[in-house]
């Protein structure tokens, strides 16, 4: 996924389309562009181009900036209605493409080109200026490579310096020999990077009628497209000469992914002007992806209503229904989804999420049983089926994140405290196979107020549920409310339509709360290029700090994201609280840091919205890890840690692609002290999840971040530690990771210095919230 377009107003006078939660700057995520440059007569190719590029490459959607010599804003308005982040800036020449603020890759194109096939590995290109060159003669017989100035280019502007931009501002765009035919070689000389012919192929060489080859991905036509002896060269540019609503239906009829900014653009019309039932779920679908689960409903509930026929639209709207937590409703809609064999499954799963949201167990182990009579290996229901089961619930160990076990229900447990002198914890409690860092989470959180994490002392409230009046008046009989930690300021997780982040609560119910609150190391967690509809989340917020006794962030990134969003006279009740994992040295009773440590580096990658993390760079960055990991198993151990079972995807492509095996260790089966003397024993921690860096860091253990989310480098930041952290879109990141690797390897004892150097600020901001907060909470 890309980066959302800004209004049409803003891109017209040409300003960046980056919305106000793009942090590409942090994590250094490649901000690409297609360019190209033409005047008022050559919009109707430009138009071409555009339609061929969405139905050739279905799944693109880069910003496509139209450089023009000063054409009037209206002029665009036919081409906007192709694509959702086109661009306009004013242009003196077709080499203002080399300088193109605000992008990291340019693939320039020219206005008479169509695009026939695949460009992906054009959006992959990394260094230099690409381009298809010529071989011509040149001085005492040698040889001399030529660039047509109109051809294709993909620029990295990192490797245009003001050398090569001079060259290219003295170049006048013609041989020497006079013959009219440009050549940018000469200026290129050192950055020119050679692509393969097919990705700008002439149409001139298909003469006497001669067929387009089946491999051309760009045909470029440096004349009128229609010359005789060229048939089968127009024939293949006419197939996109579509008008607006035979594009929209060519698009829309594609098999595969589609790319969801381009399907938001395109299909709403259509479904105007061509209503059916397959279009309006599409439409909805996408909606729902991008978070308007609103304007999905409004298009699904009309023309779906209680139709049996259509188990799949009745699953979508039910899905959106209850991201706007209209539960009832939502609750019938998947129960007429659930009618239909191909999605019971995946009904029942909701409608046992749906039921455990509303605080009704008993009914979403029935449907979860359900579902596995539909479907015995459904792990969505299986997942909920034991989530949800009662019987056989044993008392746990030091605290009910620290193994297996599961925490007995209310009212069973032995020696349990009045109701008064507990706290309430509302957090995320990761179970069974979930991710291993929500699970050391909320007991480090727990054991910043006393050793005692259990059910003993702390009631606890899963964020994701419903609170109704009975939670409302269990939480108030409590002497004290924490909520957190962790990102839960993130809107696509468990979405609800109460308060548009993790914590399902209405606004009148958040109003009655009389515990005293407390927000505690809660983070922002937006991805770069991750669209959020912020304005009920915004009125949420502000509520939930006005209502707060203590209201602290995990990292300062999180705090200006969240004080953008508040009314300057709250803005200075927002506190840094750093994560508590971050200081377990200082929190986990009987702490001791290893005398001896293994031998051993441990790796770990996330994979959870895979597209945000790494966009077209995903093959470049597995190359350069091999780099790094073959260096470094020369000299340590290397062990991958798995936080969920999801991130070991990374250990079977590393395999599959570089032939380089690592053995793993699956924290996510691990109780939480099993996990702290795992990271306590290594002597460097490489991981990209924020977790796999702050629990390390936690137990004293030098890290390194691999960069694929603001928090990370938020947090680094926050230490003073900025060069621990390598972007995973780094172009150099496989030398440089060994390289920082190496260092504290040579120098194991001063690179845990540093950490526990870089602890003491965190543990001293901590420990003087904390004496605040017990003020607040009163005596146990």
């Amino acid at each position: 996924m890309t980066r959302p377009s800004a209004p049409a107003s803003a891109a017209a006078d040409g300003r960046s389309t980056a919305s106000a939660d793009d942090r590409s700057a942090v994590t250094g995520r490649r901000r690409i562009a297609f360019a190209v440059r033409g005047g008022a007569g050559e919009l109707p190719a430009v138009a071409t181009l555009l339609r061929s590029l969405a139905l050739t490459n279905p799944g693109v959607c880069e910003d496509f900036v139209v450089l023009h010599p000063g054409l009037p804003d209206a002029s665009f308005d036919a081409l906007r209605g192709l694509h959702p982040r086109l661009v306009t800036r004013r242009s003196s020449s077709r080499r203002d493409v080399f300088r193109l603020e605000g992008y990291d890759t340019v693939v320039a194109l020219s206005p008479t080109t169509v695009v026939l096939g695949d460009i992906g590995e054009l959006l992959r290109m990394r260094h230099g200026v690409g381009a298809v060159s010529r071989v011509r003669p040149g001085g005492q017989g040698g040889e001399r490579r030529t660039v047509r100035p109109d051809g294709l280019l993909v620029v990295q502007r990192a490797d245009v310096d003001d050398t090569v931009a001079a060259r290219l501002d003295d170049d006048g765009g013609f041989d020497s020999d006079g013959d009219g035919d440009g050549d940018w070689g000469a200026a290129l000389a050192g950055v020119l990077t050679p692509v393969d012919a097919r990705y700008d192929f002439p149409a001139r060489r298909l003469y006497d009628d001669m067929p387009v080859p089946a491999r051309v991905a760009v045909l470029r036509f440096p004349g009128p497209s229609d010359e005789p002896g060229y048939a089968p060269a127009a024939e293949a540019r006419r197939r996109f000469e579509l008008d607006d609503e035979e594009f929209r239906a060519a698009y829309c009829a594609l098999p595969g992914d589609r790319h969801p900014d381009l399907l938001a653009h395109l299909a709403p019309p259509l479904l105007r002007a061509r209503p059916s039932l397959g279009l309006a779920r599409t439409v909805a679908d996408v909606y729902r992806r991008q978070g308007r689960y609103d304007e999905a409903v409004d298009v699904l509930a009309p023309v779906v209503g209680d139709r049996l026929d259509a188990p799949r639209c009745q699953e979508t709207l039910g899905l959106c229904l209850m991201a706007l937590s209209r539960y009832e409703e939502a609750e019938a809609r998947l129960l007429l989804a659930a009618a239909s064999p191909d999605t019971a499954p995946r009904a029942f799963a909701q409608l046992a999420r749906l039921a455990w949201v509303c605080g009704r167990d008993a009914d979403a182990h029935a449907y979860a049983r359900a579902g596995l009579e539909a479907d015995p290996t459904d792990a969505g229901c299986h997942g909920w089926y034991v989530r949800t089961r009662t019987e056989d619930r044993r008392e746990p160990g030091p605290g009910p994140e620290t193994g297996p076990e599961r925490e007995p229900v209310p009212g069973r447990v032995p020696g349990q405290v009045p109701a008064g002198e507990q706290l309430a914890h509302v957090a995320l409690f990761a179970e069974g196979q979930e991710n291993a860092g929500d699970k050391v989470l909320p007991e480090a959180v727990r054991l910043c107020f006393g050793t005692d994490t259990g059910p003993r002392a702390w009631y606890r409230q899963p964020v994701h549920r419903l609170v109704d009046e009975a939670a409302l008046e269990e939480l108030n009989a409590r002497r004290g409310v924490v909520i957190g930690g962790g990102g839960l300021f993130l809107p696509d997780t468990s979405p609800n339509g109460n308060s548009h982040w993790q914590w399902n609560i209405p606004d009148d119910v958040l109003a009655r709360l009389t515990a005293p609150l407390a927000v505690f190391a809660v983070g922002y967690n937006v991805f770069d290029g991750q669209l959020y509809r912020r304005s009920r989340f915004a009125g949420s917020l502000r509520a939930l700090v006005e209502r707060s006794a203590f209201f602290g962030l995990r990292n300062h990134g999180s705090i200006e994201r969240v004080r953008e969003l508040l009314p300057a006279g709250l803005r200075d009740r927002v506190r840094y609280q750093p994560c508590p994992t971050t200081v377990a040295r200082y929190l986990v009773p009987g702490w001791t840091d290893p005398v001896v440590r293994d031998d051993t580096v441990l790796v770990n990658c996330a994979y959870d919205r895979a597209g945000l993390r790494f966009g077209h760079d995903y093959g470049d960055f597995l190359a350069h890890m091999a780099t790094a990991l073959r260096g470094l198993r020369d000299r340590t151990g290397v062990r991958y840690a798995a936080h969920m079972p999801a991130d070991e995807r990374f250990v079977h492509d590393l395999r599959r692609e570089h032939g380089i095996s690592l053995p793993v260790e699956q924290l996510y089966d691990m109780s939480n002290d099993g996990i702290r003397d795992l990271f306590r024993r290594s002597r460097l921690v490489i991981g990209m999840r924020g977790h796999a860096g702050m629990i390390p860091f936690g137990c004293g253990t030098p890290i390194l971040s691999l960069v694929s989310h603001p928090k990370l480098a938020y947090f680094l930041s926050d230490i003073g530690r900025a060069e621990w952290g390598l972007s995973v879109h780094d172009r150099d990141l496989g030398a440089r990771l060994l390289e920082r690797a190496a260092a504290v390897l040579d120098d194991h004892p001063a690179a845990v210095a540093e950490v526990h150097d870089a602890q003491k600020f965190l543990w001293e901001t901590t420990r003087s919230n904390l004496d605040g907060l017990r003020e607040a909470f009163g005596p146990t």
